[in-house]
């Protein structure tokens, strides 16, 4: 039973079913397999949080009755049918908004995406790891299919790009027998390229040989190099999943992203936990904020049903209505969402003596930059929370935050939206805590 599981479902699912096969087996020693008393003496050491065991078990054992082995009784079979069994608990995580499992807050999640691209950027962080990240962060897709892309499945037509994920978690369906197409931004669509591009020369570097271009198409995005052996035995290989990186995988990259970036979030003062989950909570929450239903939030989600997208409409967690100024001035040490170093004056900067790095708000100058590269960004609006920017001391930061809290309740008051007013509360933290820093430089001065 076990080996017929393995050939049509996830590994992850044949050892549940092991798990859940073994605990039944324990807890009735010495009762006849799978006969009626052993299943109603099995149910009555269950509780409303582990019911959902036998829900597993009785899909097993149907199964295994209609596959025609031997050893299931007709009664045994007739019980299961007219028992109501509840499903495992869902949605604790998402309804909590819990700081360390649930969805990242925009906040949490315009700072994480912010501190990959620039660890990337300063090679702190391999392309592999960005792209998993991105993939997640972008599509909120399970491990499982973002593992199992190959390179025909980034597919461009005219302007717009798309990723053809393989479908998971469908019943009796062998791998990548069905797929979804997920649109995407130009941003990823770059980064997976680099990806494509440097899985190519991987190939050919571990082989030794130029990879035939009628199997390019058919490599795996994200490979398990160690395991391929030869040109000759390639095509074969690539039938399965060998040459696939293994789920987990995604899994211990976002450790050592969330060790490398350590982005602080404002609701705990301590690094955010990153997991594959936590992004999928957080596109299902995103667009119950946004009013989508049960249907499109599955949809998204790719769920073959609405039955686990209905947690996220049932409880929609609020965003903050209104920040005001000396809100954000307490929260602003917590977020830590400024980035950059606090100069006493132009002089001290680095690059100060170029006027061109000034930093203006259109009446008068904020800071220096202080990268020699292009910035094709909008200042000063990106510059507080980029790692590069050296405000001034005697900078009118006070008034771009005040400009900015104010904007931010006029558009709340028009749209009636917390999901639109709230689109730039990282960057209002990041100017408080300039503020901040600035009035705790006053007082020393005044002090000494």
């Amino acid at each position: 039973m076990l080996a017929f599981y393995a050939k049509t479902n996830a590994p992850s699912h044949v050892r549940n079913l092991f798990e859940r096969c073994k605990h039944y087996l324990e807890s009735t020693t010495g009762q006849p397999l799978f006969s009626v008393e052993s299943l109603i003496s099995y149910r009555s050491t269950l509780d409303k949080h582990t019911e959902w065991y036998l829900g597993s078990l009785r899909g097993f054992i149907k199964k295994w009755s209609e596959l025609g082995y031997s050893g299931v009784p007709d009664e045994t079979i007739t019980l299961l049918n007219k028992w109501k069994i509840k499903g495992n608990e869902k949605g604790f995580a998402v309804q909590s908004m819990c700081p360390d499992s649930g969805p990242l807050t925009d906040i949490e999640m315009e700072a994480v995406i912010d501190a990959v691209i620039t660890a990337f950027g300063e090679k702190r962080l391999t392309l592999v790891d960005t792209s998993y990240v991105l993939i997640l962060a972008m599509t909120g897709r399970r491990p499982t299919q973002i593992t199992g892309l190959k390179l025909m499945d980034l597919i461009q037509q005219s302007d717009k790009y798309f990723i053809r994920f393989p479908r998971a978690k469908q019943r009796s369906q062998a791998w990548r027998q069905s797929f979804n197409q997920f649109a995407v931004v130009e941003d990823l669509w770059v980064v997976l390229q680099q990806q494509a591009e440097a899985v190519r020369q991987q190939f050919s570097t571990a082989l030794g040989v130029d990879i035939p271009p009628s199997l390019i198409p058919e490599l795996p995005l994200f490979p398990a190099l160690e395991t391929a052996s030869s040109v000759s035995d390639l095509k074969e290989q690539l039938r399965g999943d060998h040459l696939h990186a293994p789920s987990k995988s995604i899994r211990l990259a976002m450790l050592r992203v969330e060790k490398t970036i350590k982005v602080i979030s404002e609701r705990t003062g301590e690094p955010v936990r990153l997991n594959p989950t936590r992004f999928r909570y957080t596109l299902g929450t995103n667009l119950a904020r946004e009013g989508k239903g049960e249907y499109v939030i599955a949809e998204a989600l790719d769920h073959s049903d609405t039955q686990n997208a209905g947690v996220y409409v049932r409880n929609i967690p609020e965003i903050v209505d209104r920040i005001d100024k000396a809100v954000a001035l307490q929260l602003a040490p917590i977020a830590q969402a400024f980035q950059g170093v606090l100069v006493v004056s132009e002089s001290d900067a680095k690059r100060g003596s170029d006027r061109s790095s000034r930093i203006s708000n259109g009446t008068s100058n904020l800071g220096t930059c202080g990268s020699y590269g292009f910035c094709g960004a909008l200042a000063p609006v990106a510059c507080y929370t980029c790692n590069h920017f050296q405000p001034w001391f005697g900078g009118p930061h006070e008034e771009v935050l005040e400009r900015l809290i104010s904007e931010r309740n006029s558009v709340l008051e028009q749209t009636s939206d917390s999901k639109i007013a709230s689109v730039n509360d990282r960057l209002i933290l990041a100017v408080s805590d300039v503020v901040n820093r600035c009035n705790a430089m006053k007082n020393e001065v005044i002090d000494g």
